[in-house]
Parts: C-alpha cells; sequence; structure tokens
C-alpha cells in the first residue's frame, strides 16, 4: 500500500513537472545529540518583536524568529507550489521533520549538510538519513528543545510514516507521525500538526501549550480536509489557521475557502491566513 500512495503522489506531482529528491543510503543509527541546538552559520533575525514564517508550498516553512532563530519546517522546497527560482535558505540552526513521506523530508538531508543544521524528529527516522551524530536528533512525542528564543516540543499525529532512503529500494518504517508545538519569547505559539487527521488530544495541545497559530492540513484524502480541520480549531483553541497541504496534486481538494465555510459553523472566531508561497509573513 505504502508503494502504491507513493506511486499515486509521485505521479502527480510529474504531472506538475516536478520530481521527488532521492536521498542517500542511511547509516547505523546515531545517539541523540544535547538538547541545545545552535546552527553552525550566523543567521539574520527577524524584525524586531516579530516572527516570520515564509512558506514554500505544501507542508514546508521556514520560521524566523526575533531572537536570531530561523527553523525549516518539513523542508521539501521543490514542491510545485514551492516560489519559483527563490534561493533556499543559506543559514538555518534546525530542521523539524514531522514523518518520513518523501514529500515532507524533502531537501532535508542537503540543507542539513549545506548550513550545519540539527535536524530533529522521530528516532527511527532521524536516524536513517546518514547524517553526522552531531546533526541527527532523534526523539519523539513528549521532547522538548530550545533553539535560540524558541522552545519545541514534539506531539502526537496521526497519519502512517516510511522512509525510502533508495528510490530503487524497499521503504522503512520511520517511527511515529508527529507534529511540533514551537513557542517563540514574547511571541506567539505556533503548531505545526504534520499529516494528520483530527483527533480528541488536540485538546490537550490546546491545555498544555496554548498555540495560538495552527498549521493545519485541508487537503484531504492523506489527511484532514476543510471539516476535519475547523474541528482541529475548536479543539485547539487556536486564533488563526495557516492552511497547508493544499492544492499540491489533484488528490488534495480542499481549499481554504471551504475552510472558511466551515469555521462559520465550527470555529467563527478563528481566521484564516491564506499565505503566499515564497513571501514572509509577519505574526
Amino acid at each position: 500500500m505504502r508503494n502504491e500512495l507513493r506511486a499515486v503522489a509521485v505521479g502527480a506531482l510529474l504531472t506538475f513537472g516536478g520530481a521527488a529528491v532521492a536521498q542517500d543510503a542511511a547509516t547505523p543509527p546515531a545517539a541523540p545529540a544535547p538538547k541545545k541546538a545552535e546552527g553552525a552559520k550566523p543567521a539574520t533575525p527577524a524584525g524586531k518583536g516579530k516572527v516570520e514564517v515564509t512558506w514554500w508550498g505544501h507542508a514546508a516553512f521556514v520560521v524566523r524568529t526575533p531572537g536570531g532563530a530561523v527553523i525549516a519546517i518539513d523542508p521539501w522546497l521543490t514542491n510545485p507550489k514551492a516560489p519559483k527560482d527563490a534561493p533556499q535558505p543559506e543559514a538555518l540552526d534546525a530542521i523539524l521533520l514531522t514523518h518520513g513521506h518523501f514529500d515532507h523530508v524533502g531537501e532535508a538531508k542537503a540543507l542539513a549538510q549545506k548550513t550545519g543544521a540539527k535536524v530533529f524528529g522521530s528516532f527511527e527516522l532521524v536516524n536513517q538519513l546518514g547524517l553526522p551524530e552531531t546533526q541527527a536528533v532523534g526523539a519523539n512525542a513528549g521532547g522538548t528543545f530550545q533553539v535560540k528564543d524558541v522552545t519545541f516540543h514534539l506531539v502526537e499525529a496521526v497519519h502512517s510514516s516510511s522512509y525510502q532512503a533508495d528510490p530503487k529500494g524497499t521503504a522503512q518504517y520511520a517511527g511515529a507521525p508527529l507534529g511540533y508545538v514551537l513557542k517563540v519569547d514574547k511571541g506567539p505559539t505556533l503548531y505545526h500538526a504534520g499529516d494528520t487527521g483530527a483527533f480528541e488530544s488536540m485538546s490537550l495541545i490546546a491545555t498544555q501549550f496554548k498555540p495560538t497559530v495552527a498549521m493545519l492540513p485541508i487537503g484531504g484524502h492523506f489527511t484532514m480536509g476543510p471539516a476535519e480541520a475547523a474541528q482541529a480549531a475548536r479543539l485547539l483553541k487556536v486564533q488563526s489557521i495557516v492552511p497547508m497541504h493544499f492544492g499540491t496534486f489533484p488528490l488534495l481538494q480542499g481549499t481554504p475557502d471551504a475552510l472558511r465555510g466551515e469555521l462559520k459553523k465550527t470555529r467563527p472566531g478563528t481566521k484564516v491566513l491564506e499565505l503566499e508561497p515564497g513571501k514572509s509573513t509577519a505574526l
């Protein structure tokens, strides 16, 4: 079934003229690195008091904070909705992976090699990437780490996860899928749900972390659609939703307008922040 789903996704991607990125072979598991993560290259901080979020299409984001933290999440930066000819980040402190599917791991390994950033994700996935021990931070739901002025928490997601290091090989189990809650000092708390359906424990995420902005998939088929995302907003009690994981392939048919319609019935006070790929938005 995994190979069939991947074939569907890749086929749709080729229709758009893109291509999945093949990863290098994995190396034996490395021990988790210390919890403090420092990027190898200096980064330019966001504007004073602001967190800047850049959507790269699909589920890929780059978050830049006033304290100088630059964090990439699910960096498939060559997806069909990515900004054309935009330079990829030259400096990163951390790369957060929600699960092992190719459209979320993306260019994580190449970015880590270029920037020296640490890569965070499930223990099984991170240890398949073939990164140096100093950059591979395998963890699981419940883990908490700090990067400059950001404290981020690993939380559960409802999905599947497999990773195929060799495009001609067999996909391997890549641990449980994850979401991330990013708390910025004196700033907003962001929740990137990863690929997931709505689940009742989102109410626990609301109680424990109090996110203000949620990046939620709305495409359907593999994840929540607009109706389920509206229910997730109710459980999370968030002020704003950034829709993601829609329109990349024909199968992902949910739209921000459909989400707005569902929110009117379920969570009318929640706003939809429809981001433009490649354009930084201050939160």
